[in-house]
């Protein structure tokens, strides 16, 4: 069992979290340029960590080609990412906080809590396997539960589901999303695409309180469906 000071550092930590998180959404090919824009930073500091990366062991990469965690990464990213997912979980449950103020508060704690501290967080939680965003909670020994999902924003028009996961990264389109009623485990329907780059047309709610509203691209690319169970599938 890992304490803090024995970890990668803070830099190193959140650099293979996010090659992973961009790996796991399935976006395409990580990019230093994708890597770049998630951090905030230049691509030439992309391009010098990953060289530091590399020379550790976690990542592989070639000069203009896509970025992958080694094996050793793919542990180190689990492990971040377990920390983050149980502490923003942590946050809702027993401190009250709304989904939109949990990420930069975890952002900040997963590197300083030992693992024995979270390991108590995942008891009293009973072990959840999702986060409040429904990101997928790492085991401890580093097993992802795994769903079909896919994006809102690349379904077919008809498409039904019920909403699974929501990108986490921008707190003001969380609170959008809220304002819309709009969460984990709400039926959903893509009725109609907008043409030329307009938004979409959802159907939430039951068969006995169903409302159409307009959802915005951005908030579309942020939203993951799963199929609805059978038996809740008709409207």
């Amino acid at each position: 069992m890992e304490n803090a000071s024995e970890r990668p550092s803070t830099s190193v930590e959140d650099y293979v979290k996010v090659i992973y998180d961009l790996q796991e959404r399935g976006s395409g090919p990580v990019t230093i340029s994708a890597m770049a824009e998630r951090l905030a930073v230049s691509n030439s500091s992309v391009s010098g960590m990953l060289r530091k990366l590399g020379e550790l062991g976690l990542v592989s990469h070639r000069r203009y080609g896509d970025v992958q965690l080694t094996e050793t990464g793919d542990k180190a990213a689990l492990a971040v990412l377990r920390r983050h997912r149980l502490l923003e979980t942590y946050l809702v449950e027993a401190l009250g906080y709304s989904w939109d103020e949990v990420h930069d508060e975890a952002e900040i704690l997963e590197h300083v809590v030992s693992d024995r501290f979270v390991d108590r967080i995942a008891a009293y939680l009973g072990h959840p396997a999702a986060d409040p965003h429904g990101d997928p909670i790492p085991t401890r020994e580093g097993d992802v539960p795994e769903r079909e999902t896919q994006l809102l924003s690349a379904a077919d028009a008809g498409t039904r589901g019920v909403i699974v996961r929501v990108n986490d990264s921008d707190p003001d389109l969380l609170r959008h999303l809220a304002e819309q009623d709009i969460g984990i485990g709400m039926r959903i329907e893509l009725v109609e695409r907008r043409p030329f780059g307009g938004p979409l047309i959802v159907r939430t709610g039951t068969s006995g309180a169903q409302r159409e509203q307009a959802l915005g691209r951005l908030a579309a690319e942020a939203l993951w469906i799963a199929p609805a169970p059978a038996q809740e599938g008709r409207s």
